[in-house]
């Protein structure tokens, strides 16, 4: 499930996305980063919002929902990153208990003098409600790449990122007890990690003219598990 924040009609810039629900294909998409402008002078703000929530009851024993976002901002005056996983058992008998599972993760890329400052929220939660016996996992993870010079992800980055989403969505089908199934996202985080930390590495460095802007590219990673 990807939620995303309304944008203003007023695009500053385009960040691509690889975006995919549990059970449906990989799809393209885009998201925005939006001009916001005050005396005068227009400066770019961009906003990646995402949300996995998933919901188990009587009805729907077993539930899954996972989201893998990818998005590539160029040099932003300001960045806000916001992912959120939420995973819900409610109300399922002792004698068939509810599985509820959501996986949520976000990679943000930008550059320039302000790249480190991105202002993130990366948060999980997991609820049993009236659900004695449920098993209920959310997990958030969440990746801000920081560049001292505008770079896109190569093709081979893509498709390895999109190798692991594929992975992480077949943890719908999978029998693995929770405690497994967060190792195993534990696991597909680090190798999400290490492929953009190869993309890093060959990341543009700053020139010097800048000081503010000269800094090694940096990835972050935000992990929150419950």
């Amino acid at each position: 499930m990807n939620h995303r924040k309304p944008r203003s009609s007023t695009v500053a810039k385009t960040a691509v996305s690889i975006s995919m629900a549990a059970g449906a294909g990989i799809a393209m998409t885009t998201s925005t980063a939006s001009a916001a402008t005050g005396f005068g002078i227009s400066h770019d703000v961009a906003t990646a919002v995402d949300l996995a929530h998933s919901r188990a009851d009587r009805t729907h024993v077993r539930q899954f929902e996972e989201s893998f976002r990818v998005h590539e901002f160029g040099p932003s005056v300001a960045v806000t990153a916001n992912n959120r996983a939420t995973a819900e058992s409610v109300g399922c008998s002792p004698h068939a208990p509810c599985r509820s599972i959501a996986l949520s993760f976000q990679i943000v890329t930008t550059s320039g003098r302000n790249a480190r400052l991105v202002n993130t929220t990366n948060i999980s939660r997991a609820l049993n409600e009236h659900c004695a016996g449920c098993e209920t996992f959310a997990g958030s993870y969440q990746f801000v790449v920081a560049t001292p010079r505008a770079f896109t992800l190569s093709g081979q980055a893509r498709s390895a990122l999109a190798r692991l989403d594929r992975r992480a969505a077949a943890l719908q089908s999978s029998n693995l007890s929770v405690t497994r199934i967060r190792q195993y996202a534990d696991d597909l985080a680090h190798e999400v990690k290490a492929v953009l930390d190869r993309e890093a590495a060959r990341a543009p460095r700053g020139g010097g003219s800048d000081p503010l802007a000269d800094f090694d590219p940096t990835v972050t990673m935000h992990r929150h598990v419950r």
